[in-house]
This record gives C-alpha cells, structure tokens and sequence, in this order.
C-alpha cells in the first residue's frame, strides 16, 4: 500500500468509468475470479457481487513518476465502442490526476490509462 492509497485510487478510477454512457460495468480480471471462487463457500443464497474496482488495476510507474491504470469495461451494444472507449480513457485520466493533486504528493504525476473493451452487452430482451 502506498501513501496515496491504491484503494481510494481504484474507486475514483471505477466511478469515473461507470459514469461513461455506454458502460455497462466493469470486468474482473482473472486473478479476481479465481479468488471469488476460491473463497469458502458462503452459507447465504445471495449472489456474490465483484466490487467494481475489480475491473481497475493501477500500478506505479517503475521510475516513480506516476501512474498506470487499466480499465476493462463492458460496454452496452448501442454505443459506439471508439467513442465509448475514449470517452472512459479521458474521464479515468481526469478523476485520477484530480484526485492525486488533492493528495499530499510533492511534483506533478502523470497518470496513464489503458481501456480494454472485454465484451459488448446486449441490450434485455422485452417481453
């Protein structure tokens, strides 16, 4: 854990991109999934829900001047996937620098955003 929290870094991240029209949600990565099943069984009959900030994943820059951050959305079919994606990718990068300038940090932190579109969801069916 870092001193600008890495938590909080990921909730701003996810809020921003669901906040995107044309995002569906976020996906979990791998890692996340096989952890989720993993767990011990749960003795509710709720459905275990993934937090979205199991679709962002955010990493120092090796050099320690900023910020790597990847967003895996679902986006919803009625969208264009493009327009989606670059939309996501500039409200990520906006809330995340936003939110590191609010933090105690001493020189200005670039942050960079990779969006990966993991799927295009159908719009439910109407009866």
């Amino acid at each position: 854990m870092t001193a600008t929290g890495t938590p909080t870094l990921l909730g701003v991240a996810a809020e921003a991109a669901l906040a995107v029209p044309g995002v569906a949600g976020l996906q979990p990565r791998l890692a996340h999934c096989l952890a989720a099943a993993a767990a011990p069984t749960r003795t509710d009959t709720a459905p275990h829900r993934m937090p979205p900030e199991a679709g962002i994943r955010a990493d120092r820059a090796p050099d320690g001047s900023g910020w790597r951050i990847e967003v895996r959305c679902v986006l919803a079919e009625d969208h264009r996937a493009l327009d989606t994606a670059r939309n996501v990718h500039d409200r990520v990068r906006t809330a995340v620098s936003s939110h590191l300038a609010t933090q105690d940090v001493a020189k200005p932190v670039t942050v960079t955003v990779a969006v990966t579109v993991t799927r295009i969801a159908a719009r439910p069916a109407t009866a």
